[in-house]
């Protein structure tokens, strides 16, 4: 029941963060000192992007690369802002349910390794009723042949003996 519940709660989650990521990217563009901060951000990002383009096709990475205007820029920023949270909330769900699936998969080894320890107590206490058996029938066996009953225990050898003593005493 927890598991369905785990996984609808981050897709909830997930889905509710798109929303979230555009009302933070609207925010962004009109708070000021946030906004020259982002300003700065996009102007960083476009200047790695396109060097890692230049590279990427082959065209000179020396050229000088022109800022993006302000709009432009902002629009890039909020943009970028609204994916790395989203990119973020993913991330977090995704380390949520690897912890639980680790705590899960730790809680079943523990439950096997106490079943192994139970097993081999039993292994143990079965062990050591056999030997206590074992200690008793070889006390019997000492009784019987301190009192004569070996002839009682093994009633076989001594018919075949009688028999053989009757068939003989009537000839």
């Amino acid at each position: 029941m927890a598991l369905p519940l785990a996984k609808l709660g981050t897709l909830a989650l997930r889905t509710l963060s798109k929303p979230i990521a555009s009302r933070l990217k609207s925010q962004a563009a009109v708070h000021p000192k946030f906004r020259n901060f982002i300003i700065a951000i996009a102007q960083i990002n476009h200047r790695i992007t396109t060097k890692i383009q230049r590279r990427i096709y082959g065209h000179a990475t020396d050229v000088e690369i022109r800022p993006l205007d302000e709009q432009k820029a902002v629009q890039a920023a909020t943009d970028l802002i609204g994916e790395a949270f989203i990119f973020s909330v993913a991330v977090a769900a995704l380390i949520f349910e690897v912890q639980r699936s680790a705590r899960s998969e730790a809680r079943k080894e523990e439950a096997r390794k106490q079943e192994l320890e139970e097993l081999k107590q039993r292994e143990d206490s079965l062990a050591k009723e056999l030997e206590d058996l074992k200690l008793k029938l070889s006390e019997i066996e000492q009784l019987a042949k301190g009192r004569g009953l070996t002839g009682i225990l093994n009633l076989k050898g001594v018919h075949g003996a009688e028999s053989g003593k009757a068939a003989a005493t009537p000839a």
